[in-house]
């Protein structure tokens, strides 16, 4: 991997771990949460694909990146929808569904996932330098 591929898909991996702190979700009157408040396991099992995609881009184990970066993206989709459901079943005691549906509306995905979506992509550009040369 060629140095200015392995720098952007590194940014990557920073965008991803930094924007794992910035706002995710929007809940009025509660406030802003990012994946530790969303759930802490989640924030862990994120971190660690995160750093295991870091370890693999310096060790220049391209596959290996692109396999963390895929879990990732797959993960952040899964959250998402994960998100949506439960505020769907959060507000399910309420007997009006007009009521309801507003409520579960305002529940709303945050700009931090621009940041973590942007990381992810950056990882998944990484790729094998297939021009070597040969070196005596």
């Amino acid at each position: 991997m060629n140095s200015a591929v392995k720098k952007v898909a590194l940014a990557g991996c920073l965008l991803v771990l930094i924007g794992s702190f910035f706002p995710l979700v929007h809940i009025p009157l509660i406030g802003n949460w990012n994946y530790w408040k969303l759930d802490q396991g989640l924030s862990i099992i994120v971190w660690s694909l995160t750093l295991a995609a870091f370890v693999s881009i310096l060790l220049d184990k391209v596959r290996f990146s692109r396999i963390f970066g895929i879990v990732l993206l797959v993960l952040f989709v899964v959250t998402l929808y994960a998100i949506k459901s439960k505020s769907i079943d959060f507000f399910s005691f309420i007997p009006l569904k007009k009521i309801r549906n507003v409520m579960v509306d305002l529940v709303k995905p945050s700009w931090g996932w621009f940041i973590e979506f942007i990381g992810v992509f950056l990882i998944l550009l990484a790729k094998n330098n297939k021009n070597k040369s040969l070196e005596l």
